[in-house]
């Protein structure tokens, strides 16, 4: 069922989801599935699974490095397939810009149609960690809107080489990136808010958030998009701080603020485990405001760990 759809059954309650890190090559996905069971009370619709563009790592042979191009993690529409075997839920592949060509991407919704897979997220990605900025791959897709525009052209029967005529047509239903305090290479947020425009205007149904601490910045980032005629639904992102060290990475990282209430009790905190327990406190908090202003789901950042959304969501749901 397409995510759309999943909102519109729950007239108006908000609807609890997750997101998902495939793991490492050569881990098992059974530590995945561990993470997932405890999640599965709250009724999720959907788990989004990540997508992880190439690396460059170093081999040595014989004293001199070897460098070569590869995915540490693998396996996300595979992933996706066995979420949804196991599970009967839906799951949402990533797909990105960054690391694919146009034909592979094809070829990627081309088995998330065969899989019976309804949604995909459609994404830039980030730069690769050698890149100063993002660099579009050869034969690949520069923006969002240009995979926006593939997946819908594909809806329609219209591939990249030639038209099908077939009842057999995908029907994705398609969710883009918003971000409450905007894209860190947007020079302003109306800018941002035109480039979110363009991706709905492409053919986006849905928009899910960068996680975001201070619920004011997603009240007025909805005002904004909505002032801007954007009119699907726009999903909160939240990630609840875990380790000292967030409050370094994630500014760093995503370019966001962090409220002074919450940097304040991390700091007062003498060790990980009571971070991530003030990190599900305001969460919780968090997440009520949010409910209470009516969000159509609240979509957590797992990061593979399940233990502190599941204390969040017993609170919430």
């Amino acid at each position: 069922m397409k995510v759309t759809d999943h909102i519109k059954k729950a007239e108006g309650k908000t609807l609890f989801s997750f997101e998902l890190i495939p793991p490492q090559k050569g881990r098992s996905i059974q530590e995945l599935y561990n993470n997932i069971d405890p999640l599965m009370e709250f009724n999720p619709p959907f788990i989004d699974v990540t997508t992880s563009r190439e690396e460059f790592i170093y081999i040595d042979r014989e004293g001199l490095l070897d460098k070569k191009l590869t995915r540490m993690r693998p396996g996300t529409v595979g992933i996706c397939a066995s979420i949804t075997h196991k599970y009967d839920v839906d799951t949402i592949p990533h797909v990105l810009c960054g690391g694919f060509t146009k034909e592979e991407t094809e070829y990627l919704l081309v088995d998330c149609h065969y899989l019976g897979i309804d949604n995909v997220m459609a994404l830039r990605g980030d730069a690769m960690k050698e890149e100063k900025y993002f660099t579009p791959t050869k034969g690949g897709h520069g923006y969002a809107n240009e995979l926006v525009t593939q997946i819908v052209n594909m809806n329609k029967g219209q591939f990249l080489h030639e038209v099908i005529e077939t009842d057999n047509k995908s029907d994705f239903c398609i969710g883009v990136a918003g971000y409450p305090e905007k894209h860190m290479e947007a020079p302003s947020m109306d800018s941002d808010i035109r480039r979110l425009k363009e991706k709905v205007d492409a053919g986006a149904d849905y928009v899910v958030t960068q996680m975001f601490f201070d619920n004011k910045r997603y009240f007025s980032f909805v005002e904004k998009a909505r002032a801007a005629g954007i009119d699907v639904p726009i999903i909160p992102g939240i990630k609840p701080a875990a380790v000292k060290r967030h409050l370094q990475l994630l500014p760093q990282v995503f370019k966001l603020d962090m409220p002074d209430e919450l940097v304040r009790a991390i700091e007062g905190c003498k060790n990980n485990a009571a971070v991530r327990e003030v990190g599900v406190e305001f969460a919780i908090q968090q997440s009520k405001e949010l409910m209470e202003y009516g969000v159509p789901v609240l979509h957590y950042y797992s990061m593979g760990k399940s233990d502190n959304i599941k204390k969040i969501a017993s609170e919430i749901f």
